[in-house]
């Protein structure tokens, strides 16, 4: 890492989530949730709304308090850190700005509080494309600009571990393939990176490893790689203009098929071979017949889907952890 705050063992760039727990009132937040993200990878964080993301998330940077087991940056509670910005940086919430300050005073002033020195802010303003904006009062910034001071904010202690909630929203296209191109760098230095978001596309591109939970609960915790070679199983992907003709075919045949579009379908059963010597034996048209490989939306749809039925709790549980 280019630690302008000095060297961070290896060990120190972690984020380790230990049998917690978190109840608000009747609602179980967060319940036996435990993974480790490590140094050198990205992790992407996901589940359905209510799964328990921002709790957890909250809970590693102290926010929250755990009811009971732990969550800890590089083996200590978040509260046990000496110097936290240069530990650990997070975003949040990027609104969570006051809209009379300039980016730039925003920064100074948590470099000053830090002991940072002041050649720190100009440093991440340039990595997040903020040299000139900096200047204006953050009242005026759009959600995107908003996103890149708060990243900023967040690598101004050149902290080994950290935690984004949401980060390309907001940001247009050219700005999504920035953080994709940062996240990827910042791992590569080392750090521990954990990003929650609801955009699988993007994850796909960004993240090495994924912990999916739901109702609060472990549901995956994978290489996102092998993720999608289980969930591309042994379907074969077919592209037709006589979609209907080829789904009675291969369906005769003791294929399963699947409508992907309006000329693609997935086919189980049959190996690619097989399924061309039916459909060129029946004249059906087709333009390509392959493996199919699954996107990571399909894949955590999968997953979700099956998490529901197969976290279902006696109807007393079931209700808390819903309500």
């Amino acid at each position: 890492m280019s630690h302008t705050t000095g060297a961070t063992d290896a060990t120190e760039a972690t984020i380790e989530v230990r049998d917690l727990r978190k109840r608000f009132g009747r609602t179980l937040a967060v319940d036996g949730l435990s993974f480790t993200v490590e140094p050198g990878t990205v992790t992407g964080f996901v589940g359905p709304n209510g799964a328990g993301k921002s709790t957890t998330m909250r809970t590693v940077l102290g926010l929250d308090a755990p009811d009971s087991g732990q969550a800890l940056i590089g083996g200590r509670p978040y509260h046990a850190l000496r110097t936290p910005l240069l530990e650990v940086g997070a975003l949040l919430d990027a609104a969570a700005l006051h809209p009379s300050r300039r980016g730039r005073d925003h920064l100074r002033w948590l470099a000053h509080s830090h002991g940072l020195p002041m050649r720190r802010v100009d440093e991440v303003l340039e990595q997040v494309g903020m040299e000139q904006a900096s200047r204006r009062r953050a009242g005026g910034y759009s959600l995107g600009m908003r996103q890149r001071l708060g990243i900023a904010a967040a690598l101004l202690g050149d902290p080994p571990v950290l935690l984004l909630d949401e980060p390309v929203n907001g940001l247009d296209p050219e700005g999504i393939q920035w953080i994709r191109t940062l996240l990827r760098h910042l791992a590569s230095e080392g750090r521990a990176i954990l990003v929650s978001s609801h955009l699988m596309s993007e994850l796909e591109d960004t993240a090495d490893h994924l912990v999916v939970i739901g109702r609060g609960r472990l549901i995956a915790d994978t290489a996102v790689a092998d993720l999608l070679t289980a969930a591309s199983g042994d379907r074969v992907r077919l592209r037709t203009s006589s979609r209907t003709e080829a789904m009675e075919l291969l369906a005769r045949e003791g294929g399963t098929v699947a409508v992907i579009d309006r000329d693609t379908l997935t086919v189980t059963g049959l190996p690619a071979e097989r399924i061309v010597e039916l459909l060129g034996a029946s004249r059906v048209p087709f333009a390509e017949v392959g493996a199919h490989r699954a996107t990571l939306e399909e894949a955590y749809m999968e997953l979700t889907r099956d998490a529901v039925e197969f976290t279902s709790t006696p109807a007393a549980d079931a209700d808390e952890v819903t309500r």
